[in-house]
C-alpha cells in the first residue's frame, strides 16, 4: 500500500554488509531485544487491539458527541500531534462540522489562547480530555489547571462526567485525581512511548470523537503492521525508507525535506518531525527533519532548496487520487495565459508539479525519496502513520541510536525549573 521511490539505485546501498546489519536490526525488533525493547508496544498494538476496547472508546465519543459541541483535547507532543494530524487530514478545509468541533490546549502556554479558548465555548456545551502519563508535564498540566476551574465553575459537580482522563495506569498525579473525581479513564500504556502511541487511547479518542473511523484506521495499521513485517528487501518500503534515509545521512545529507502537495497533511508533516527528531536527535547525531508545503513554500524555501548548501536530501508523500478536484476550463480571452491547461484537474497539475520540482531539484543535488500513497482516507492514514514509526526505528538503530528514549528533552525543562526556582531545582 506504499511504494517508496529513490533517485538513486537501491542495490547499490544494499550492501551485503548493510543487509547483515538490517537483518540483524529486523530479528531484534521482531524479538523485541534490542535497545529500548519496553518500548516496543507500537509494534504488534494494532493487531492486538481487542474488539472491547475498540467499542468502549466509540461509545465514549458517542457520549461525548451527544452531551458537547466541543472537545478541548489537552497535550503536548505525542500526546497530541498523532490526533491532530489525523484530524486535519480528514476534515473539510471550511465547512466543519457546524454540531461539533475537537479543540487543542496544553501544546504550547499562551495566556491569551487559553482565554480566548475559554471565551469562544463560552455559549457550547464542553468536554475535556486530558492526556498526560504523568498529569505534571509543565504545558498540559497550566492548561489543565485554567480548564478544570473553568468546568468546575461552569457546571459544578456535572464536570466530573465532561472531563475525561488519558493516563497511566496504576500511577501519577493525573491519575490519582481522575480516581478522586471519577473521571472517565483510558490508559497510556506503559510499553509505548508519546510518538509512537496515535493508534493507541491517545489518539483514538480525539480522532473517534471528531467523528471518524477508527475502526478503518487501526485496519490500514494493522494491514501495514502484516504487510511490512517481513525482511524482504526488495518489497518491504519501510525498510528501504530507513536504509535510504542512513545511505544519504552517510554520504554528508544531514538534513531531511519532508514535501508534499497536499495541505491538509501539513500535520502529518508535523507529527512526521516530532517522530524522527525525538527518535534520531542524541549522541550528536541524526538527521534533522523540515518539512514543507509546495506548491507554497516553493516561493519561499524553493530557492534554498534547489541552490543552497548541499547537506539535505527530499522526502515527498505523494497522494496519487484526489478526493475532491476542480479541472480547468477554458476562458475566451485567455488573458491569463493558462488556456493550455483545459482539461488538466488541479490533482493532474500537482502530481505533475511533484515530478517537475523533483527533476529540479535534483539538477540542483537534491536527492529525491518518493512515497506514494494511494488517498487520503483513514485507511491510508493509518498505513502511513504505522510505515513511518516502523522505517524510524530501522533508521535510528542503523545509527546505533535507542529510537524510543528523549534524554535531551529533560534538559532545558530543568533550565526553565531553576529559573522558575521550582522546588528540588
Amino acid at each position: 500500500m506504499i511504494n517508496v521511490t529513490y533517485s538513486g539505485n537501491v542495490q547499490d546501498i544494499l550492501t551485503d554488509d548493510k543487509k547483515e546489519t538490517l537483518k540483524s536490526i529486523h530479528e531484534g525488533l521482531y524479538a523485541k531485544n534490542g535497545e529500548g525493547n519496553d518500548f516496543l508496544g507500537w509494534l504488534d498494538w494494532p493487531s492486538g487491539l481487542s474488539e472491547p476496547f475498540l467499542n468502549d472508546i466509540k461509545q465514549t465519543a458517542d457520549e461525548i458527541r451527544s452531551k458537547s459541541d466541543v472537545l478541548i483535547v489537552i497535550g503536548i507532543g505525542g500526546s497530541y500531534l498523532g490526533a491532530k494530524a489525523v484530524i486535519e487530514a480528514l476534515q473539510p478545509y471550511f465547512e466543519k462540522n457546524p454540531n461539533f468541533e475537537v479543540l487543542f490546549a496544553g501544546h504550547q502556554v499562551s495566556g491569551a489562547y487559553l482565554k480566548q479558548l475559554m471565551a469562544y465555548v463560552e455559549d457550547k456545551e464542553v468536554a475535556l480530555n486530558v492526556i498526560s502519563k504523568s498529569g505534571t508535564t509543565t504545558e498540559p498540566a497550566l492548561a489543565f489547571r485554567f480548564l478544570q476551574q473553568y468546568m468546575e465553575d461552569r457546571y459544578g459537580k456535572e464536570a466530573d462526567s465532561r472531563i475525561y482522563v488519558t493516563t497511566d495506569a496504576e500511577k501519577g498525579a493525573l491519575r490519582t485525581l481522575a480516581e478522586e473525581k471519577g473521571y472517565k479513564r483510558f490508559v497510556v500504556p506503559d510499553d509505548v512511548g508519546g510518538r509512537y502511541s496515535v493508534f493507541t487511547a491517545v489518539g483514538l479518542l480525539p480522532i473517534a470523537a471528531a467523528g471518524f473511523d477508527v475502526e478503518q484506521l487501526i485496519q490500514g495499521a494493522k494491514d501495514a503492521e502484516n504487510e511490512l513485517s517481513s525482511f524482504d528487501l526488495d518489497q518491504n518500503p519501510a525498510i528501504r525508507y530507513g536504509a535510504i534515509r542512513h545511505q544519504l545521512f552517510e554520504q554528508g545529507y544531514t538534513n531531511e525535506v519532508l514535501a508534499t502537495f497536499e495541505p491538509k497533511l501539513n500535520f502529518v508533516q508535523e507529527w512526521w518531525k516530532q517522530l524522527f527528531g525525538e527518535s534520531e536527535g542524541k549522541d550528536q547525531t541524526g538527521i534533522f527533519p523540515i518539512s514543507v508545503v509546495y506548491t507554497t513554500d516553493l516561493h519561499s524555501l524553493g530557492q534554498y532548496i534547489q541552490d543552497g548548501k548541499r547537506n539535505l536530501f527530499e522526502s515527498f508523500i505523494v497522494v496519487d487520487e484526489a478526493e475532491e478536484d476542480l479541472e480547468v476550463f477554458e476562458k475566451e480571452n485567455n488573458a491569463d495565459q493558462l488556456n493550455y491547461l483545459a482539461g488538466l484537474s488541479l490533482h493532474e497539475f500537482n502530481l505533475t508539479a511533484y515530478k517537475g520540482v523533483s527533476e529540479a531539484h535534483l539538477s540542483g543535488g537534491v536527492p529525491q525519496i518518493g512515497v506514494h500513497v494511494k488517498k487520503v482516507d483513514e485507511y491510508h492514514l493509518g498505513y502511513l502513520l504505522y510505515f513511518y514509526m516502523l522505517s524510524c526505528a530501522y533508521s535510528a538503530y542503523l545509527l546505533g541510536i535507542n529510537p524510543f528514549n528523549q534524554p535531551g528533552v529533560e534538559d532545558y525543562k530543568t533550565a526553565i525549573f531553576k529559573l522558575l526556582k521550582k522546588p528540588g531545582y
